[in-house]
């Protein structure tokens, strides 16, 4: 299989394009006030034991939680206007329902399935080709071309003509998002250039219906067996994820690998880390234990694919530090796990998008990892990442270990978590 200069491999030769999927650029949130611990307060929905564990964010996309309330809805129903356009000189080849079942059920079934049933995605297509005024050249489109307002071309450009081709046919205040679906060939093919972009967080353009805001662009066509998750990925940011894959200057580190589809949203079909799954409140409180302060404590973890049981571990080690502890098996969306285990990922909600917010923890540093078809789209080393009975892992400058205990029939994990 060839490689896809994916996008990992793309920002990391172009630099930081960190201001392209987040809020207003230049603007920071205030920080919150700061309990008498030295902590942020926690803010977000559920018992105190809980939110003790679920330090907020700034500005911007960050692993934050609660998630602000300006990103689209994340659970219940969320509907999601599709639109489709084309350009002169790019006409559709493909009828809009053809174009449409590039995505779906595909998407909407990996969101029912990820969130156990939590998120009910309900797509809402206009099924025609709207077409722009002139050609995809014109518009100025390339891969780190932001949102700005006082640009005449540009996606300010794109925007004002597709809100002005279904003026008489949508209220835009009707629907969480919008997803806008571009004839494939139209602008380069994505195994030369990934495009595809979000703007979540903040309304674009008003109109006499309401905003146009949380809106994903997904161009060309992704390969892989499921390339639908690039819409999945970009939705993730209209939910209020942040990128996983580094974007900042340097080379690119070791960050979540194929574990969440914030990194890597291309290959293999892979899930979303626990931590994202309780940011987008697909994890209820009683599915999540929070370790605050010292003691011993044992928590029974049932794999992130199955329904019910205990899926997360947070353990607070800092003022935006959490350790989290989760299980993970091979499963309807993880099918490329080769060494199941209790997977450990450091989160810094103070980390902006795109600059390392979770980095997993490898096991087995240096090992190649454990496939045994390694595929140019997967993180080869963290493939084998999760800890297995018998290990230990310890970070003494925040003073915790985790051992991992045993191993159930079930495929659920027993750990114990040893906090100073």
């Amino acid at each position: 299989m060839p490689e896809i200069p994916s996008r990992r491999a793309v920002l990391a030769a172009a630099g930081s394009l960190a201001l392209l999927f987040s809020t207003t650029p230049g603007t920071v949130d205030a920080l919150p006030d700061l309990s008498p611990g030295g902590w942020p307060a926690a803010a977000a929905p559920g018992p105190a034991q809980v939110t003790a564990c679920a330090p907020p964010g700034g500005g911007g996309l960050n692993a934050g939680i609660p998630t602000a309330s300006r990103f689209a809805r994340s659970h219940g129903t969320v509907t999601a206007l599709t639109l489709f356009i084309d350009f002169p000189g790019s006409e559709a080849r493909v009828s809009t329902e053809e174009r449409f079942a590039e995505f779906f059920p595909a998407t909407r079934q990996y969101f029912a399935t990820s969130s156990h049933g939590r998120l009910d995605y309900r797509p809402e297509p206009v099924h025609r080709w709207l077409r722009m005024s002139q050609p995809f050249e014109s518009y100025g489109i390339d891969r780190g071309v932001g949102w700005h307002p006082a640009d005449p071309d540009g996606y300010n450009r794109l925007v004002r003509e597709i809100a002005e081709a279904v003026r008489d046919e949508v209220d835009f205040s009707a629907h969480d998002l919008v997803n806008v679906l571009a004839a494939p060939h139209a602008g380069p093919s994505a195994v030369e250039k990934v495009l595809s972009v979000s703007f979540p967080g903040r309304p674009l353009l008003h109109t006499p219906t309401g905003p146009v805001q949380n809106i994903s662009f997904i161009w060309s066509r992704q390969p892989g067996d499921s390339p639908h998750r690039v819409l999945v990925h970009e939705n993730g940011h209209a939910f209020g994820l942040p990128d996983l894959y580094w974007t900042a200057p340097g080379e690119a580190p070791l960050l979540a690998g194929h574990w969440d589809v914030m990194e890597q949203d291309w290959g293999p079909s892979n899930d979303f880390l626990a931590w994202h799954k309780w940011k987008m409140e697909w994890l209820t409180p009683d599915q999540v234990d929070c370790v605050a302060g010292p003691g011993v404590t044992e928590h029974l973890l049932s794999p992130g694919g199955e329904p019910g049981g205990t899926k997360l571990v947070a353990i607070r080690t800092g003022r935006h530090e959490v350790l989290t502890a989760e299980v993970r098996a091979r499963s309807e969306l993880d099918r490329m796990v080769c060494r199941p285990g209790v997977l450990l990922t450091r989160v810094n909600t103070a980390v902006s998008t795109g600059e390392g917010p979770a980095r997993v923890i490898d096991s087995t540093p240096d090992s190649g990892g454990c496939q045994s078809l390694p595929d140019p789209q997967v993180t080869a080393e963290l493939t084998d990442a999760p800890f297995l009975p018998g290990e230990t892992f310890r970070d003494r400058e925040a003073g915790v270990r985790v051992d991992v205990l045993e191993a159930k029939d079930d495929g659920s994990h027993r750990v114990r978590i040893t906090h100073d």
